[in-house]
């Protein structure tokens, strides 16, 4: 591509259409309206702290956790722009107990469900870290023209047609996936698009990052402080001690591993047995994008993708990054337990 030469997510995916098995027409269509949401939200999360934007609602998500008021504008707006672009039938959002059904004949007609978790990391905000959005793009299950059901969400990760995020930080970038790469686009404020600026992004098969909340190590399982303990063992053949980075945002934080080179874990703890992140709106876009980008994701012991989801907001532990160091926790996991 020639330096002078600029590649809008719009133009990028009309091009690359053909090359995608799963992508038509439609699926450019409902890509293309979340490249939009997305723009409008980062124009609020910019201006969160001039405007009453930021701060509690009052109330509380399905999950028991504050909501705080940007969550509620950004599920609401992808809300919103998606059932305007007609190709879906329905969407989940962590934000709401359960999936919505759009019942307008348009919709109906639509072939894809959307899944999302509209603000990750949101709690961060009102301290300038950065924060994003994941999402989660299936073909239904249910015949076109009937009301969706729960069967349309309950897929396995292998299933899932198109992912991404969108990470808000100190500049705002797109990152998704169909199924044969993934690329980046970072958003040009001087003309409001996202420009290709990661044209295919390859995950280094090690690297010298680990990301986990320490605060919990007590907590973990002990197949997880045997990996942490070796993670800071000095040996300069394999590049250990490597370095602890934690940023508390699972997009901020995956996306730097992903770059650099990296693990990212989130076990089960004593207060979390299940694990604290959720399958359909965190875990499984992100192992899709990190697959797709040559690295591996898992619960500790099989492939996260391969896991068939039995709710909606299912939670599952997770390590995902370079290839590797997922490889490596996995033994320490099947020796020590985890």
């Amino acid at each position: 591509m020639n330096q002078f030469e600029v590649t809008t997510l719009n133009e990028f995916i009309l091009d690359n259409q053909s090359k995608f098995p799963k992508a038509e027409g439609d699926l450019s269509h409902l890509l293309h309206h979340v490249g939009t949401a997305a723009k409008i939200i980062n124009r609020e999360v910019n201006k969160a702290g001039l405007v009453d934007i930021l701060g509690e609602m009052g109330s509380t998500n399905v999950q028991g956790e504050d909501q705080k008021k940007l969550d509620v504008y950004a599920n609401d707006h992808f809300i919103s722009a998606l059932h305007s672009c007609g190709e879906v039938c329905a969407i989940a959002s962590e934000e709401n107990e359960t999936f919505i059904f759009f019942d307008d004949e348009r919709s109906r007609l639509g072939k894809y469900v959307f899944l999302m978790d509209p603000l990750d990391g949101s709690s961060n905000i009102d301290v300038n870290v950065s924060i994003g959005t994941i999402f989660s793009i299936y073909k239904r299950k249910t015949k076109v023209g009937e009301k969706a059901t729960m069967e349309d969400f309950l897929q396995p990760g292998d299933e899932q047609v198109a992912a991404g995020y969108v990470l808000y930080g100190s500049s705002t970038m797109l990152v998704y996936t169909t199924g044969q790469g993934i690329s980046g686009f970072t958003l040009d404020p001087s003309i409001g698009e996202f420009c290709l600026s990661h044209q295919v992004i390859k995950s280094p098969e090690d690297g010298y990052i680990y990301s986990i909340n320490e605060g919990n190590y007590l907590k973990f399982p002990a197949g997880v402080k045997q990996y942490m303990k070796y993670c800071q063992e000095k040996d300069p053949a394999s590049n250990r001690p490597y370095s602890s980075r934690y940023i508390g945002s699972l997009v901020s934080d995956i996306h730097r591993n992903l770059l650099k080179g990296g693990i990212f874990m989130y076990p089960v703890t004593e207060s979390a047995p299940k694990g604290k992140l959720r399958l359909l709106y965190e875990c499984n876009p992100i192992a899709f994008i990190v697959e797709q980008a040559g690295g591996r994701a898992t619960d500790g012991h099989q492939r996260i993708m391969a896991l068939k989801p039995t709710s909606l907001h299912q939670r599952v532990p997770f390590y995902a990054g370079s290839k590797n160091m997922v490889t490596k926790v996995e033994e320490f996991i099947k020796v020590f337990g985890g």
